[in-house]
């Protein structure tokens, strides 16, 4: 890498980044299909990994010219705040590095390359901190082009996590409280009203992470969190889902399919579920998986098809927009995932270039003034299964960051009172 280059990494990653909190930018058109795979998260899904575990980040990039990609890696606070670390504190060896294993689509309609960069690597060789990073991806004109965000933990502490409804008899129906008890074990907290920050993630969407809520009370070696309303999430219902790992024939969810550039598969028109009973019907919980028939290597030999997503819906005239939402693009709410009213048929309806597989989605509204509303149109149910993860970040007196030193899990599946 140049020292120009360098120079104009850190202005870019100045400019976005400031002193507030830094938010993931997704990718152009060109480049979908982003993820993170590693021994404990095989399906791409939010990527929380041990200190020490090894992790790829993959992605696709639909033009035939091969373009040269540069990878960046800064470390965060707790609150996606920059740290006060420099490289060498949380980093072995450099990035700035161009990405170099990549293969081209092999008997595909739809012409690709397949990028994966795996950490550690000869550059990279470790990254010694817990705590939150931010990987940037550059192409070789110096343009960003997207960010994502991971996480790398150190089990110091214990984190018990489990669901409860919510206590409130007011939403009881339709929430769920999360209750956390953290053990410090031989673990000496200091002042932990102060030095101890959680992190409640539904989903594994860090858009609606419930941040920073202190201790209701201490116990002991027991930090306890068993709030009324602080830790609660709603309920939302089970994600829809359709599954094209054949692309010639119809298949889960799918009505037809029509070959034309590429293929195109029809779903079935949804209809909204609120005002209907609550159905179990097991889910991924918003994610997706890479998936096709007769295919060795489904990185390179998996086609990509334009999905036709139909919601039966009323116009809306209050502003409101509705999109598809699911971790397949990181849950953004962008033009290319909103769903257009269609005068003709009375539906509202999109097109999305999707890579073959299994993918959960729900249909969500944003009204004008921006708030999200995951329940106007799927509903909240007390009963969804849901999964939630426990962020625990821990800052000593006089340290210079925040250290990751805890991680607990729990479904809501087994959800009590």
């Amino acid at each position: 890498m140049t020292k120009t280059f360098s120079i104009h990494l850190l202005l870019v990653l100045f400019a976005f980044q400031g002193f507030s909190q830094v938010e993931e930018i997704n990718p152009p058109e060109h480049i979908k299909t982003i993820t993170f795979k590693s021994r404990s998260s095989p399906q791409g899904q939010l990527p929380i990994l041990r200190l020490g575990e090894a992790f790829y980040l993959e992605f696709d990039v639909l033009t035939a010219n091969e373009p040269d990609f540069y990878y960046v890696i800064e470390h965060y606070n707790y609150d996606w705040t920059e740290s006060n670390l420099v490289k060498m504190e949380y980093m072995e060896g450099f990035d700035n590095f161009r990405i170099v294993d990549y293969q081209n689509s092999f008997n595909a309609f739809q012409l690709y390359s397949h990028y994966k960069l795996p950490i550690p690597n000869r550059q990279t060789r470790a990254l010694t901190k817990t705590g939150n990073y931010l990987i940037s991806i550059f192409d070789e004109n110096e343009e960003l082009m997207f960010t994502r965000k991971f996480m790398i933990y150190k089990e110091e502490v214990g984190v018990g996590v489990e669901i409860k409804r919510k206590r409130d008899v007011r939403f009881i129906d339709g929430k769920q409280t999360v209750d956390i008890i953290i053990n410090s074990g031989s673990l000496n907290l200091n002042n932990p009203m102060e030095t101890i920050k959680t992190v409640i993630i539904q989903n594994n969407n860090l858009n609606t992470a419930i941040k920073n809520v202190k201790p209701q009370y201490i116990i002991g070696k027991e930090l306890i969190y068993r709030y009324l309303n602080e830790t609660s999430f709603w309920g939302s219902n089970e994600f829809r889902f359709f599954e094209n790992k054949d692309v010639r024939a119809a298949n889960i969810g799918i009505q037809f399919i029509d070959l034309k550039d590429i293929y195109h598969g029809y779903l079935f028109t949804d209809i909204p579920r609120f005002d209907r009973p609550y159905t179990y019907n097991p889910d991924i919980n918003g994610n997706f998986k890479i998936t096709a028939i007769d295919r060795d290597n489904v990185d390179i030999e998996a086609d990509y098809t334009n999905i036709h997503f139909s919601l039966l819906h009323p116009k809306l005239t209050d502003g409101s927009k509705i999109y598809i939402y699911g971790n397949y693009n990181n849950y953004a709410l962008e033009k290319n995932n909103q769903l257009i009213f269609n005068s003709e048929s009375g539906n509202y309806e999109s097109i999305m270039k999707l890579k073959q597989g299994f993918y959960n989605y729900k249909y969500v509204t944003v009204d004008s003034k921006g708030n999200l509303d995951e329940g106007k149109i799927s509903g909240d149910f007390w009963q969804t299964e849901n999964n939630y993860k426990v962020l625990v970040y821990y800052r000593d007196l006089g340290a210079r960051f925040d250290k990751l030193i805890g991680f607990g899990e729990a479904t809501s599946v087994n959800i009590s009172n």
